[in-house]
């Protein structure tokens, strides 16, 4: 056997080492340290989650959430003025959800909701695949709950820390409140895009009508914004909200909600939105604002946010009676002084450019009910017009024959013979819908009224506000002329002076001369010559007829001979601000030169209507918080009635007496019978009672008037005082806006004459001389006196009756 060969280096070779094998405790101690480490970081993280735990708010609180709400304002009846408020929301109770609203939110956010403890690892991992796969996730990771708990406490911030405690508040949340709360609170509070939070409001931003109105494929279109509202607004981008309601409803079907029939027929339907505001059902846009300001200062910032309901006194068809009616008369006005021209002008060329006709109708207001048309052709008389919503309409030209070009105040251009002098292909102007004399409606041209008019109707028992109209369209000026716009009476302060005349002796029958006078008053700057609008001077006359026919000087003499002092007393009773009484301390306060609001003006007259009670005006009748509970009621004192006591803390202060307040009510009836305002006999009532106004140069227009359950005044003027223009007297320009109103608000009056109080007697008179007759004179006059200032009547003795014989024979 050979020896082995010893190695160069002459060492001899060395047996292999043995490896120390490595203890199994120290392989067990590698192997589980991970588990721990995971266990520590399990007990930090438990720790940590029970501390957040009793930190994070209590989701008990959500048992009686406060969404915001934006403020409700109602007519008396219930109808809708409006809602203001940034956000628009109609929070409903879980049983008045529909059940397809829900399964369609549950489809679209989260199928297991009625499965899970606040989390659901299923959907986390759906949503992690669907985002490796597809690049985007379709589903969400977030439960509702956890929607839920970020969008009632949490910020919007991505971060671990806000997500950790959204899943920790997610388990509270569970824990506290059943799944149906959790589903109503989701859906009340969810933004869905254009102001709207909740699927109520969705529901009537989107589609304008109730949610439990609206078909499959809108639940579904609304399911599908909650995860990108902008992205998938159905007004914004129509083409990716069909492809996500589309999804939604493919997932209903997955789910079971829906059947094949159902499914297919959602997904023909095409996306079909319109953007709409809060539902109008009355048109009140000053009351609204009034509203809105009584809210404030009542129940401060947050009272647009709070769920309140305010009703109001309006009542909603004597309203739109009164928008009517105020338009009407402002657009009459308008015709009698010439047309303007178009609104705005587009070349020809783009006739045919439907974004061109898009762009220029987007750059003009449609005001108090006026339609902006695009006259398209125009042939034979006839022209072609395309409102601003695509409709198309003819106009020809008796719709337009009045349209004589306006070339100044009181100057017209030549009567038009076809419609082309009027108007042209391109012209952008104004049409309205008017009844005709068959009760149809048609077309007519129209303008935006220049010139500007108020009405305000209240109840003249309890000041109750029946109706307001601060101008022709709220949002073309805000500025309330009802409230806002104090103006000269005119001749419609008239009948206060009288009444305080009767008070100091003088009566209905009183002859006053109207004769030309020159006044030097130290109070006016110059020479005042005064007279009537006639011209024309009458010389004696009797008080009831200078003021049925408003003559001017006798009412000035009036107030001379009885002194200014108290009949500024006397018209205080009325309400009128002493102040600006005291500013026209002159004898021009006999012609109206005091300003007054149109409600101040209502309620005076109201004076007269009520039998001598001076009733403060109200619009709101009660607020109710969001839970419906009455927090503030109207509370307004009465005037007394025929079986009443005054001295009852709930009657309104007495202002004058019945009897005066007949007296003078007898007088304005025959205004309306035989006088200025002669027009409103029409109405052919026994009941009514008015004063015309009309101030210097035509400058302000009035008429009040009332019967025994509406007072209403109406002014007609320009913003910037100016002249209405020749021979726009009250009568003219305010008095058929009233009988307008008045036909409608005094149809279910009884059609009976006021009635007259104790302590009044007629006297027969001549109409002449305002002397005592015997009452089978003829020709005479039965006017009314007190008791105490009737003339004693004549009495026909035999040699009277023997001269009076001879003379008529002989």
């Amino acid at each position: 056997m050979p020896k082995p060969i010893a190695p160069s280096n002459g060492h001899a070779p060395q047996p292999p080492k043995r490896v120390k094998p490595v203890p199994k405790r120290w392989l067990r101690r590698l192997l589980l340290w991970p588990l721990y480490l995971a266990l520590v970081l399990a007990v930090i993280v438990l720790g940590y989650a029970t501390y957040l735990y009793h930190q994070l708010p209590d989701p008990n609180s959500l048992k009686n959430v406060s969404y915001q709400v934006p403020l409700r304002i109602e007519t008396s009846d219930g109808k809708v003025i409006t809602e203001i408020g940034e956000k628009r929301r109609i929070p409903l109770d879980y049983p008045d959800i529909p059940i397809r609203m829900i399964q369609a939110v549950i489809a679209a956010e989260d199928e297991r909701f009625y499965q899970h403890l606040g989390i659901d690892p299923r959907g986390i991992a759906r949503a992690t695949f669907e985002l490796i796969s597809t690049g985007s996730i379709q589903s969400g990771g977030s439960t509702i709950t956890m929607q839920v708990a970020r969008n009632f406490f949490l910020t919007r911030d991505r971060s671990f820390q806000r997500k950790f405690n959204e899943i920790i508040l997610s388990f509270k949340i569970e824990q506290s409140l059943t799944k149906q709360e959790i589903m109503a609170l989701y859906l009340n509070q969810i933004f869905l895009g254009h102001r709207s939070y909740g699927v109520a409001a969705a529901a009537n931003t989107y589609y304008g009508k109730p949610l439990h109105e609206l078909d499959i494929h809108e639940f579904a279109m609304i399911a599908g914004l909650p995860k990108a509202p902008s992205a998938f607004n159905p007004i914004a981008n129509p083409a990716r909200a069909t492809i996500r309601r589309n999804y939604v409803l493919r997932r209903m079907h997955e789910l079971g909600y829906i059947s094949d029939a159902q499914f297919v027929a959602a997904q023909a339907e095409p996306i079909e939105v319109t953007l709409r505001g809060v539902r109008i059902e009355t048109e009140a846009g000053y009351v609204a604002e009034m509203a809105r300001q009584f809210a404030l200062e009542r129940f401060g910032e947050s009272a647009l946010e709070q769920g309140l309901t305010i009703r109001t006194t309006i009542r909603s068809d004597h309203q739109d009676q009164a928008n009517h009616a105020v338009r009407a008369g402002l657009l009459e006005y308008d015709r009698r002084h010439g047309y303007r021209g178009h609104v705005a002008q587009l070349n020809p060329e783009q006739l045919n450019d439907p974004e061109a006709i898009h762009s220029l109708m987007r750059e003009h207001p449609q005001p108090g009910g006026l339609r902006l048309a695009l006259v398209t052709s125009l042939e034979d008389n006839t022209a072609q017009l395309q409102l601003r919503n695509g409709e198309t309409i003819s106009l020809n030209f008796a719709q337009a024959d009045w349209a004589r070009a306006h070339r100044g105040l009181n100057r017209l251009g030549p009567v038009p013979t076809q419609l082309a002098q009027i108007i042209q292909p391109g012209d952008l102007i104004y049409v309205v819908k008017q009844d005709n004399e068959q009760g149809h409606a048609d077309w007519l041209l129209a303008q935006s009224p220049q010139a500007e008019a108020a009405l305000v109707a209240l109840n003249p028992r309890n000041g109750e506000i029946l109706a307001l109209v601060g101008g022709f369209d709220f949002f073309k000026s805000r500025f309330n002329r009802i409230t806002q716009a104090k103006r000269q009476l005119g001749s419609a302060y008239k009948p206060f002076l009288y009444s305080g005349a009767f008070e100091l002796g003088m009566t209905a029958a009183t002859v006053i001369n109207d004769a030309p006078v020159v006044f030097h008053d130290a109070a006016l700057e110059d020479i005042w010559r005064p007279e009537n609008y006639t011209g024309r001077f009458y010389g004696p006359t009797r008080i009831r007829e200078a003021l049925i026919h408003s003559r001017n000087l006798v009412p000035i003499r009036v107030l001379q001979e009885v002194g200014v002092t108290p009949i500024i007393e006397h018209s205080r009773l009325f309400g009128f601000d002493n102040e600006e009484l005291n500013r026209h301390r002159n004898l021009s306060l006999a012609l109206g030169s005091a300003q007054f609001t149109p409600l101040e003006a209502a309620r005076a007259y109201g004076v007269f209507a009520n039998g001598g009670f001076l009733v403060e005006p109200f619009f709101i009748r009660e607020v109710r918080d969001f839970h419906g509970r009455v927090i503030y009621q109207a509370n307004p004192l009465q005037a007394c009635g025929i079986q009443c006591d005054e001295r009852d803390p709930g009657i309104a202060p007495r202002a004058i007496s019945q009897q005066n307040a007949f007296k003078i009510t007898s007088i304005l009836q025959d205004v309306i019978t035989q006088g200025t305002g002669r027009q409103a006999a029409a109405l052919n009532r026994q009941d009514i009672a008015g004063k015309t106004g009309t101030t210097n140069q035509q400058f302000d227009a009035w008429f009040v008037g009332y019967n025994p359950d509406v007072v209403t005044s109406v002014w007609v003027g320009n913003d910037q005082p100016s002249s209405l223009g020749r021979r726009e007297t009250a009568g003219r320009a305010a008095l058929p806006i009233w009988i307008d109103y008045m036909r409608y608000a005094t149809a279910d009056s009884p059609n009976v004459p006021f009635l007259q109080p104790e302590g009044l007697v007629y006297v027969p008179i001549d109409r002449t001389t305002g002397q005592a007759v015997p009452a089978d004179t003829p020709g005479a006059y039965f006017e009314l006196f007190y008791p105490d200032q009737a003339p004693e009547i004549p009495v026909m003795r035999p040699d009277n009756l023997r001269d009076l014989t001879r003379e008529l024979f002989h």
